[in-house]
């Protein structure tokens, strides 16, 4: 039985229908004009003009042979080959297709020197058809940015970007696996001077779209630079309001001063890495109390203003089954934790050379993460309540119209490939744990459908404002929505999340006054080798500034390789003079603990989760344990040859030779219609 309330609210929402319909009879006629905004130098876009990389499969794409990228970057790194023929030669790459099989879909793809290789993009194809059919198309390309994007075929080409991020330094306090910049592994020291901070902010002000972005201070640990703080205000300073660390919490953890000092700098949110629920959960990052400091950095950081992130490198077999348990802990902590981000493993960095067999077991989709949300929380439909983080795109265009073109900043827009990232967002109430998907309620198609009409017939802010209102409302079902959500609540949770009254919030604590919160669930999965798509790349929304310009995020970490280039070609030391003139830093690894003053905390757990043992499965579990094995079965040989003298015997194909699995490929390209050019 629904409260009366319930039926009330139906009702308005059936006359916002009728009021609606009213308003787009008239609305289609002389619709206005789009304008240019102060902070570009190109139109605002009309949905229609939006352009879109080919989508569905079968089709080919252009990528990277895995064995000639490690080639060709390590003669550029021993000075054999000059870093600037990746400007202008395509370095490593081949053709690939993206296709169905087995009920799966693939990318495969051949190199003429190593051969044939293939990787899963997703195992429910009827998931990622759905995903890339909502992708509302690319944001403004990029311009005035011929300084900052030059890259060769890694240049970023489309969008203004939604995060920044500029990697303080490589020193880390952990010794973690996975790791996609291999941390403390290098043999030399890359850490920005003061000089070079303010350069890369400044910098990216310059570029049009002028893009408001959350700038993320990144390493290694970003709390481990001299300027941490300093950075955090200058960012503020020249213009960023939302400015975010990605972290692992232990310094958050050990002093609350020390979250408090970063709040008063302007920190807004903690990009927190978690990887389960329990010390059980996270013994594979191998520090005995990690948990517990996961915690107190929670519980520090809430009281100090500072919002988090969870953040969660998933691995198959690893910690796929915390996928529940962490949404039911966010969900617990409403007022604690307004987002996880799930960021299925790119077998990168410390990964790069991972045995096929250890990269096809562990491998992990975010068709698999929105399986297992529903399995393991028993929630959401992956074909209903998942979409693209570019879907956000539409709310930041039709801000962008209300903003007007006196605005100095445009707005965050997600405008990455759909193949990048997907969400969906969970109300959830912080007082009696009432909670639904948003898209069990609220038609999000049809919403995406009328604010692009809203956008593109380009009315007034206020009258823009009354469509939004209306759009809101009749795709809006009172009766699938928890009981105590009511349509004030929906209207004022939007407003809130995109600004369109302009009223304020407030920030901080203030902030978080209101029952309800927005918790919002994303997936996004960074590519490898294995499965690296040049037309995500030039889309990417997550650059990395750089001392030779802003880069794609997957360029950066894996594709050719520009982290490992850069970075040595501006380090700052070798690692055995830094130690000479700085020290040894605090390396929490081999079950290491980490020091906390106390972990009390105000957070609320499931005992049986926190109690769980770890996930176990066969076979080595990360890159060390393979190199392990590797010097066992060297030690092996040796001890067979030496002391058991011993004779290696060749071994003889006996039968015909099995044929080559790229003629199967081929055969496939040919059935599908696909050109190999």
């Amino acid at each position: 039985m629904h409260k009366p309330t319930k039926y009330l609210d139906k009702g308005i929402t059936l006359a916002a229908g009728a009021a609606w319909n009213v308003v787009q009879f008239f609305n289609q006629f002389k619709p206005n004009g789009t304008f240019v905004p102060k902070w570009s130098d190109k139109p605002l876009l009309k949905s229609y003009q939006k352009s879109k990389p080919t989508l569905g499969w079968p089709r080919t794409t252009d990528s990277l042979c895995p064995v000639c990228v490690r080639d060709a970057r390590q003669r550029i790194l021993n000075g054999e080959q000059d870093w600037q023929t990746l400007l202008h030669e395509k370095v490593g790459e081949v053709k690939a297709t993206i296709l169905e099989r087995d009920g799966k879909i693939l990318m495969v793809k051949d190199c003429p020197q190593h051969g044939h290789f293939e990787d899963i993009l997703a195992i429910d194809p009827a998931f990622l058809r759905h995903i890339e059919a909502m992708f509302p198309g690319r944001d403004i390309a990029a311009h005035n940015d011929k300084d900052l994007h030059n890259h060769g075929s890694s240049t970023v080409r489309y969008g203004r970007g939604s995060v920044l991020t500029i990697d303080l330094t490589n020193r880390c306090n952990m010794m973690c696996d996975p790791c996609f910049m291999d941390a403390n592994q290098v043999g030399f020291v890359h850490e920005l001077t003061w000089e070079d901070i303010k350069q890369l902010l400044d910098n990216a002000i310059q570029i049009k779209p002028r893009r408001q972005m959350s700038v993320q201070f990144s390493g290694g640990e970003p709390t481990m630079s001299p300027y941490f703080f300093d950075a955090i205000a200058y960012a503020r300073k020249v213009g960023y309001n939302s400015v975010q660390a990605a972290s692992n919490g232990i310094e958050f953890a050990k002093s609350l001063d020390y979250a408090k000092h970063a709040y008063e700098s302007g920190l807004r949110y903690v990009y927190l890495q978690f990887d389960g629920i329990g010390n059980a959960a996270n013994q594979h990052r191998r520090v005995g109390n990690l948990f517990d400091v996961k915690l107190k950095a929670i519980e520090n950081c809430h009281t100090a203003g500072i919002e988090i992130i969870l953040v969660i490198t998933l691995v198959n077999g690893v910690n796929n089954e915390q996928v529940g348990p962490i949404i039911e802990f966010a969900r617990s902590n409403p007022g604690k934790i307004a987002f996880v981000s799930f960021q299925p493993v790119s077998f990168t960095g410390r990964d790069e050379e991972v045995t096929d067999e250890r990269r096809l077991r562990q491998r992990y989709t975010l068709s698999h993460m929105a399986h297992d949300v529903k399995r393991q929380c028993g929630i959401t439909e992956p074909t209903r309540d998942w979409f693209p983080l570019s879907l956000m795109g539409t709310f930041a265009d039709l801000a962008d119209l209300i903003h007007g073109p006196e605005a100095q900043w445009g707005q965050v827009s997600c405008s990455c490939h759909p193949n990048c990232g997907v969400g969906t967002a969970l109300m959830v109430n912080k007082k009696n744990n009432e909670w639904a998907p948003v898209p069990q309620f609220l038609d999000v198609p049809q919403l995406v459908s009328d604010m692009k009409q809203i956008t593109d017939t380009a009315r007034g802010k206020w009258f823009s404002n009354l469509q939004m209102g209306l759009a809101l409302l009749r795709n809006y079902d009172p009766f699938k929505a928890p009981p105590s959500l009511g349509l004030s609540d929906i209207l004022k949770k939007f407003d809130k999340s995109l600004g369109l009254t302009g009223k304020s919030y407030g920030v901080g604590l203030e902030r978080r006054n209101d029952p309800w919160n927005f918790l919002f669930v994303a997936g996004m999965w960074f590519q490898d080798l294995w499965t690296y798509d040049f037309r995500r790349t030039e889309m990417c929304i997550i650059p990395y500034a750089t001392q030779k310009g802003e880069i794609s995020f997957c360029a950066y970490n894996t594709g050719i390789g520009w982290r490992n280039i850069i970075e040595k070609m501006h380090m700052t030391a070798t690692l055995t003079k830094w130690y000479e003139e700085h020290g040894r830093h605090a390396i929490y690894a081999g079950g290491k603990s980490v020091p906390l003053a106390d972990v009390n905390h105000s957070l609320v757990l499931n005992p049986e989760h926190v109690n769980r043992g770890p996930q176990v499965t066969e076979g080595p579990q990360n890159a060390r344990d393979e190199k392990a094995m590797a010097r066992d079965r060297e030690m092996m040989k040796l001890y067979r040859k030496e002391v058991l003298k011993e004779q290696a015997v060749d071994l003889v194909q006996i039968g015909p030779v099995p044929s080559k699995p790229a003629k199967k490929v081929e055969e496939e390209r040919e059935l599908a219609g696909v050109s190999g050019d």
